[in-house]
């Protein structure tokens, strides 16, 4: 799999980010992790950045910092753009090409 550099420094600094909230909290690497459910292993792969870890994953450790549940702020159908610019073309809904004959 090709490597993309601009969603790993993405990655990258959402870890630091969630590291500089724990730091910040006075708090060790094991009561996050413990409060989110998860290993501290998987902890410090989310605090570096490192892709692989689930997404459920990383939502606990937002929860156990108590900054709420900004993935669900991810994709939201009213904020999509791109929707909306596909909408007004009117491209078809439905993603299959027709069948030649």
């Amino acid at each position: 799999m090709r490597k993309n550099i601009v969603l790993e420094k993405s990655l990258r600094e959402m870890g630091q980010g969630l590291k500089t909230a724990r730091l910040r909290r006075r708090l060790p690497l094991a009561v996050i992790a413990e409060r989110a459910g998860i290993s501290v292993i998987t902890l410090r792969k989310i605090e570096k950045g490192m892709g692989g870890v689930a997404v459920g994953n990383v939502a606990a450790v937002f929860w156990a910092l108590g900054l709420g549940t900004p993935l669900s702020d991810a994709a939201v159908p009213q904020k999509d753009e791109l929707a909306f610019q596909l909408d007004a073309q009117r491209l078809p809904k439905r993603g299959r090409s027709r069948k030649k004959p």
